[in-house]
């Protein structure tokens, strides 16, 4: 399990910012980036009465961010730096759009939920990229003509390799 939530959470709040209740937020007041909301429904979870959003304090914050974000975007399990990107994204513009562009990104049904399937294609998608642009430009030499086919199967197998590691 990775340990990146902290940091990612500490970077999230920078852009966050404290209460606000701008007329044309239809999120409505809002503090740390949680709407009121959001904290109600929070605390009612926790068996705690709702209150002002106002006095939302940093552990109530880190748990809804690590329960309502991170965890539903499987963070610890992404690859660094992915982890955070869709974070970020998950909590500006919703877990569903977030899980949906990664989906789309690695190439897999963009269902709104990062399961396995999703996990595993986003492992492989940068050394799958990888290797598709180095065939392309074996492709682009002149001799490919009389290297490609050996080329080519080493590459199939390359990509072979690459989902098996991956797993």
């Amino acid at each position: 399990m990775k340990e990146n939530y902290a940091q990612a959470l500490k970077q999230v709040l920078k852009y966050e910012g404290g209460y606000v209740d701008h007329p044309k937020d239809p999120g409505g007041p809002t503090n740390k980036g949680v709407t009121q909301a959001v904290y109600d429904s929070w605390r009612k979870t926790q068996n705690l009465p709702t209150q002002s959003v106002r006095n939302i304090n940093d552990s109530e914050v880190a748990a809804i961010y690590k329960n309502l974000y991170w965890d539903r975007v499987s963070g610890d399990n992404l690859p660094d730096g992915v982890d955070f990107a869709v974070f970020d994204f998950a909590v500006n513009s919703g877990v569903s759009r977030a899980a949906k562009t990664l989906q789309a990104v690695v190439g897999v049904t963009q269902d709104g939920v990062i399961g396995p399937a999703t996990i595993q294609a986003t492992k492989t998608y940068v050394a799958m990229a990888v290797t598709n642009k180095r065939l392309a430009f074996m492709q682009s030499l002149s001799i490919w003509s009389t290297f490609g086919k050996g080329w080519s199967a080493r590459i199939a197998d390359v990509k072979a390799q690459i989902k098996a590691l991956c797993g």
